[in-house]
């Protein structure tokens, strides 16, 4: 950080993967900021996060109406479970935060008006962390599309593409395949590709219908003869779901890395080990079968957009053999796909010769957060925050977002009824 640079003060509320990672950026970002405080129901959580980034001297506390008694820094990151967002995010607004809130906010149309109403009354800033929109990749497809190369925009076809370890990790075996701590799948894991869709389309939403299901992680598809454990089940070796297969096996596979994602939601031990995996998977709940998790939300969903502007847009939420996104975008002049799986886009205007861009090239080769947005988005905080720039993402357009989710699941339980996404007043 250069000598005339104002450094921010931060204070994390949540210090689990998300809260860790943000701190952690944070402290790689040459002294622009300076961590305050960490807050979690866990010791051992601040512990960890005090060592993964060297903040020893930040204040530690168990008890969040302690921590909300005053403001204890300029910039707060929530990253606790899901439905404890909007409460602390108002608490945060009242105080005087500038605020970097974890999605998704909220499935409640109520919350996220209540929301928006306490962000306009305190005049403070709220960035949720949509970070694909600073990925590398979308912004090169929203600077192709808005140049008007390819003609006006009519149709947007996108995937969303789970690893299926990680779908049973995320949404089967952890805390996140529960609608009481949760929110449902299309917002819990494709608030990004909804808030780029209607990024993409530059016009609200107006109607949408959508169909999904739990099909597939359910106990009568379990193995025949499997056990409620993994290291207890005779499929330990070959079952594709096996946790040792997914946290023990790949660990090895990846170089043993000393604390990174997914193995640090096994164990807080740094740096991991086999044996402290091992003993998470034993005890813990990502070790249990796949299939005996009662997971309460949908295994796949997809959706079906039309937009004020006329732009027409689907969504489909799926598990699948390898992770990555992908965006068709259908033009009068032409066609673009950006399959994030395969690191590149093709730009074909019709009648001229195709143009294939390496998105590797566009992040400096490195493997990023998020297609790079992770940091980004922390380093555009600390922008607005001195005043230097405005958000790229406003509250109301996270909102948007966030009630084409709503609409969407409100459409799958009424078996894929057309849904408005703006009620009438």
């Amino acid at each position: 950080m250069t000598e005339n640079k104002k450094q921010v003060t931060a204070a994390i509320l949540g210090c689990g993967s998300r809260g860790a990672l943000f701190c952690e950026l944070m402290t790689k970002m040459d002294g622009a900021y300076r961590i305050t405080a960490l807050c979690d129901i866990s010791d051992e959580q601040i512990e960890k996060t005090k060592k993964l980034c060297s903040v020893y001297d930040a204040e530690s506390f168990t008890d969040r109406d302690k921590f909300f008694e005053k403001k204890r820094a300029d910039v707060l990151a929530i990253a606790t479970p899901d439905r404890e967002h909007v409460a602390q995010a108002i608490r945060a607004l009242e105080l005087g935060y500038d605020i970097l809130l974890e999605k998704p906010i909220s499935d409640s149309r109520e919350e996220l008006s209540a929301l928006l109403e306490a962000q306009k009354k305190s005049g403070r800033t709220v960035i949720v962390c949509h970070e694909l929109r600073y990925g590398k990749g979308y912004m090169k497809c929203e600077e192709i599309l808005r140049s008007g190369r390819l003609g006006r925009l009519y149709a947007i076809d996108a995937s969303e593409r789970a690893t299926y370890w990680h779908w049973a990790q995320a949404y089967v075996r952890g805390a996140g395949a529960y609608l009481e701590l949760s929110h449902p799948a299309i917002l819990a894991k494709c608030s990004h590709d909804l808030d780029l869709v209607q990024n993409f389309a530059g016009s609200e939403c107006e109607s949408l219908s959508s169909v999904g299901g739990l099909d597939f992680f359910k106990e009568e598809n379990a193995p025949e003869g499997s056990a409620e454990r993994c290291f207890d089940c005779k499929y330990v070796e070959s079952c594709p779901y096996s946790a040792k297969r997914i946290y023990i096996d790949l660990w090895h596979k990846e170089g043993e890395p000393e604390f990174v994602w997914p193995y640090n939601m096994i164990t807080l031990q740094i740096p991991n080990t086999e044996e402290a995996i091992r003993e998470g998977l034993r005890t813990g709940r990502y070790g249990r079968c796949a299939f005996r998790c009662n997971a309460e939300k949908v295994d796949n969903q997809m959706v079906q957009m039309t937009f004020k502007n006329g732009v027409k847009a689907s969504l489909k939420m799926v598990y699948a053999a390898e992770a990555g996104r992908r965006f068709a975008f259908y033009c009068t002049g032409g066609e673009m796909i950006f399959d994030a799986r395969m690191g590149t886009i093709e730009v074909m205007p019709f009648g001229e010769e195709r143009e294939t861009i390496d998105v590797k090239k566009l992040t400096g080769g490195a493997h990023v957060g998020h297609g790079g947005g992770d940091k980004e988005i922390i380093r555009e905080l600390y922008e607005i925050v001195c005043g230097e720039k405005v958000a790229a993402t406003s509250l109301a357009e996270s909102v948007e977002s966030h009630l084409m989710g709503i609409a969407a699941e409100e459409s799958r339980a009424l078996g894929g009824a057309l849904v408005k996404v703006h009620r009438e007043a």
